[in-house]
């Protein structure tokens, strides 16, 4: 036996004069002495840590959702109640602002390609560089079968924050169905199953996909710069599909926390009424989790609803977003009844995702534990369309390196300052991020464990 790599854990050797593999489980041996890195003689480094985003539209009454008081013992005001139950584990950003440096604030657009990009675009096909999450899948998502799972709660494949310029949107998953079909279908290895054997169909297709790769490098010898960069994102999909079933042909190794659900009811009725859009968003949530559980991708990005909130109440014609900018301020209270109704079930369905994560164990402590999810809104006051002061919140600890639950204020600084801390807390070596107005080195060290 010539030895063992650290990388799905196999013994490799040669066995009859061919090469042999043996998959082999997360033994303790494997680990350090507290069961949360690596030993020594495998790198020393730590347990994979999963990133993901959860957005939701049409943002937040500001005087209604922003805690006054700093740290870890922050307040709850009325549309930050729904996660009391949750807190322990959810930070609170706020006072970070978007940059426009002069451009235009395309509603619902600008501030969220800011948020996930570093630079405001005020068009689509503005949009100039890959959102953080991307970023982040092609550094950590190699090592599963999915680099990333795009969800929308909302039942619309378009519905997707993620991409990698104004062309190329990565589709979402609509519904909870689709969702287990794609994760837990055929193509979908048992990590605690007994037996296991390579599906001959899938042993074909990585053959074919061999020789499609042979006949790249000899094209793409005779190409020039710009017809190889032109190649290189086709080819992306290419070389996520080889690994797909490289790792299809071995024995994945157990998952203690994977427990194959059975297959998600379709949620009946219309989702654009909000409690219909709860109830799917917490399907898909439970088996995102277990899906995460099983080793299935590192990063993902769930949807709740879209940036120009299409939410309804049952009965009613008029929705969130055309409430913000219609219904008027009761004077009695301060604030738009209807508005903070919708701002709220957001907040009680981002506490069903966290606690979704957190339900699952995990080694010496939980899913969420081992996660760092990333959420956000498109802007702040939706009335006005404010990208000043965009609500953040961060769920999960990353494997130990960030802090929980408490609450950190921004004082205007770019927003970037967030995507900056989230790329180098998932390992991504980057000094700076954000472009123009937005470009910062500096991250926030207050949330860094």
């Amino acid at each position: 036996m010539n030895g063992t790599t650290r990388r799905g854990f196999l013994l490799r050797g040669i066995l009859g004069g061919g090469a042999v593999t043996l998959g082999l489980p997360l033994l303790d041996a494997f680990l350090d002495n507290n069961g949360t890195a690596f030993a020594a003689t495998l790198g020393g480094g730590r347990l994979p840590v999963r990133f993901g985003t959860w957005f939701w539209g049409c943002g937040m009454i500001p005087d209604r959702w922003q805690p006054k008081s700093m740290g870890a013992d922050y307040d709850l005001p009325p549309q930050l109640a729904p996660i009391a139950a949750v807190k322990q584990h959810v930070s609170v950003l706020t006072g970070f602002d978007v940059m426009l440096d002069g451009k235009g604030n395309l509603p619902h657009l600008s501030g969220n390609t800011a948020v996930r990009t570093g630079a405001p675009a005020d068009d689509w096909l503005a949009i100039r560089a890959p959102t953080l999450d991307v970023l982040i899948g092609d550094a950590i998502g190699g090592g599963s079968f999915f680099r990333s799972l795009d969800l929308s709660a909302d039942g619309n494949a378009r519905t997707s924050y993620s991409f990698r310029d104004g062309r190329s949107m990565n589709a979402a998953t609509p519904s909870p169905v689709e969702f287990y079909r794609k994760i837990f279908g055929p193509d979908f290895n048992d990590p605690n199953k007994a037996d296991f054997k390579p599906d001959p169909r899938i042993m074909v297709r990585r053959s074919v996909l061999s020789g499609v790769t042979e006949q790249r490098r000899a094209l793409e010898a005779n190409l020039g710069a710009t017809d190889k960069a032109r190649l290189d994102q086709y080819f992306t999909s290419v070389r996520e599909m080889e690994g797909k079933l490289a790792l299809q042909l071995q024995k994945p190794p157990p998952a203690e926390a994977c427990v194959v659900p059975a297959e998600a009811p379709a949620v009946s009725g219309d989702i654009t009424d909000v409690q219909q859009r709860k109830i799917n968003h917490k399907l898909m949530a439970q088996m995102l989790a277990m899906a995460l559980a099983c080793n299935q991708t590192r990063v993902f990005n769930m949807n709740f609803s879209t940036a120009a909130s299409d939410l309804r109440q049952a009965g009613q014609t008029t929705g969130y977003h055309q409430n913000t900018h219609e219904e008027m301020i009761d004077r009695a209270i301060g604030y738009q009844p209807t508005v903070d109704f919708f701002a709220t079930r957001s907040m009680e369905a981002w506490a069903d995702f966290v606690s979704a994560l957190a339900a699952i164990k995990e080694g010496d402590g939980t899913l969420l534990d081992n996660t760092l999810v990333f959420a956000h809104s498109d802007v702040s006051y939706a009335k006005n369309h404010d990208v000043l002061g965009i609500p953040v919140m961060l769920a999960g600890r990353a494997g130990g390196k960030v802090k929980s639950g408490i609450h950190v204020h921004g004082n205007g600084e770019s927003i970037s300052r967030v995507g900056l801390t989230l790329q180098q807390l998932m390992g991504i070596s980057v000094d700076s991020w954000g472009m123009d107005a937005m470009n910062t080195k500096r991250p926030i060290g207050e949330i860094l464990a």
